[in-house]
């Protein structure tokens, strides 16, 4: 008896090495979303009566929307517009400049979340695009869409990447670890529609008559530097410098040129404590398989509106057709966002995932394989709720697995797999597609794809439960003395 838990012990401590620190003595166990714990409540309402959370999320609402004006005002320029021509090629090669750049370069910025005070990098990143998007918003108004334009606009994108990872990595630090699940599912959803709502204000507009050209998209993206100085405001205001993490006991001291030279050796660090975290590391394989799916997807979508649902060249029709996409992608996210923290603890979120890629092959083959204008929409807002519940619980899997000191990072390689997957998804899809976005094969090869991944993470996390139902036990009764009275199981309940 004594040897098994000894074992026991060996191999908890084997993916939880971190976590100990946390509390001398006594190993850290947080509620996977898999847990119902008596007495304790994880409704919204509890959720949203802390303040902390409260001021953190209209920071990020107020940055999101300004995101969504001034993506907008991007997209409109560039593929709605009649003074251009996008081709799937120069849509694909449009994303990855936007994306690529900060995605290569996102798990070196987690160091620096995991280093630096995040209230400081949510206000700096805020008030650098607020002035950063003046230029380039100038730019559009002329239709000068050189390398300068391409370039602010990565800067401006890229500390948005930051940002939301900086958000991310500073929730537990405004909520109860038990109520990350909740946390999230309104966050990252509501934070979705009010971005979706700037993108489906500015495709109203032009159905109202704002012209569809470089001078009407330039006049509603200069909103945006707006709501980024308002959330810097926010948060400036809000908390004080150490407020939001990193905890002072995981902060770093050296010297900037220091911080730098060991940049490498950190994410690499990184990188091997999701590695040994398997209740974190496949969900986020899972999502980013997705994403590659989901930027075919994505790009499916914009040519068919752009070209095939596009009556006699009418822009403004095809502008308003993708503005009720993203009506129907949004109402996709709200119900995630009702629904996964629910389900999530009642079927784990392991399960959840599964159900929803095994979902959305079948809704792909069913409504996104047709070329109709009806059944798309109906495509769209299935696929945005599988990728809001999938996101709530990769998010709550990164928060709860990864020590407080590697979640600046963890975020980051989240971030740099987010972006760097959907553009290989475009690139792939600009390749297989002709420029209607008519491609049946295309459509049932993604969904072929989605029925193997969702056997793979069946097999793979199936696997990582039965080797925690074996570990806990026998641990349970070496950590007794420091765990709570409401019996847990292993974080990967969320996976049972």
């Amino acid at each position: 008896m004594a040897s098994n838990t000894r074992n026991a012990q060996q191999r908890l401590g084997a993916t939880d090495t971190d976590d100990v620190s946390s509390h001398p003595g006594c190993r850290r166990s947080p509620v996977a979303d898999g847990d119902r714990v008596p007495g304790r409540r994880h409704n919204l309402v509890t959720v949203l009566r802390q303040r902390g959370f409260r001021r953190l999320l209209a920071g990020r609402l107020a940055a999101q929307l300004a995101d969504g004006l001034f993506q907008a005002g991007l997209a409109g320029s560039v593929l709605f517009n009649p003074e251009q021509a996008a081709s799937p090629l120069a849509i694909a090669a449009a994303f990855a400049v936007i994306l690529l750049p900060y995605s290569l370069i996102g798990p070196y910025l987690g160091v620096f979340l995991d280093r630096w005070s995040r209230r400081t990098v949510i206000v700096l990143a805020n008030l650098l695009r607020a002035v950063l998007a003046i230029p380039v918003i100038a730019l559009i108004w002329t239709g000068a869409q050189g390398i300068p334009f391409l370039f602010m606009t990565l800067l401006v994108i890229g500390l948005g990447r930051l940002f939301l990872a900086a958000v991310s990595a500073a929730l537990p630090h405004v909520v109860e670890d038990r109520q990350l699940v909740t946390a999230n599912a309104f966050a990252n959803t509501l934070g979705s529609i009010v971005f979706s709502a700037g993108l489906g204000g500015v495709a109203l507009l032009v159905l109202l008559g704002l012209p569809a050209t470089f001078h009407g998209y330039a006049s509603v993206a200069v909103l945006a530097p707006l709501g980024y100085a308002l959330s810097a405001a926010v948060t400036r205001w809000s908390y004080n410098p150490t407020e939001l993490g990193p905890d002072v006991r995981h902060r770093h001291s050296t010297t900037l040129r220091g911080a730098v030279a060991e940049v490498g050796r950190q994410t690499a660090n990184g990188f091997r404590h999701l590695a040994r975290r398997p209740p974190a590391l496949y969900p986020l394989a899972a999502q980013s398989v997705h994403r590659v799916f989901y930027g075919v997807l994505a790009l499916a979508v914009t040519l068919r509106y752009r070209y095939a649902f596009a009556e006699d060249g009418d822009l403004g029709g095809s502008v308003s057709g993708i503005g009720g996409a993203f009506v129907t992608g949004g109402i996709g996210i709200l119900v995630a966002a009702l629904i996964t923290p629910a389900i999530a603890r009642r079927i784990g979120g392991r399960r959840w995932i599964t159900l929803l890629l095994a979902v959305t092959g079948v809704v792909v083959a069913t409504f996104g394989l047709p070329a109709s204008s009806t059944l798309l929409p109906i495509a769209v807002g299935w696929v945005a709720l599988a990728s809001q519940g999938t996101k709530i619980v990769v998010d709550t899997a990164l928060q709860h697995e990864c020590a407080d000191e590697y979640r600046g990072r963890a975020f980051s390689i989240n971030d740099t797999l987010f972006n760097l997957c959907f553009v290989v998804g475009t690139y792939a899809g600009a390749l297989a597609m002709p420029d209607t976005g008519r491609a049946p094969a295309v459509m049932t090869a993604v969904a072929l794809g989605y029925a193997a991944v969702t056997v793979w993470f069946a097999v793979v996390s199936g696997r990582v439960s039965r080797a925690a139902r074996a570990v806990i036990p026998a641990a349970r009764e070496t950590l007794r003395p420091c765990m709570p009275a409401a019996p847990h199981e292993s974080r990967w309940a969320s996976a049972r």
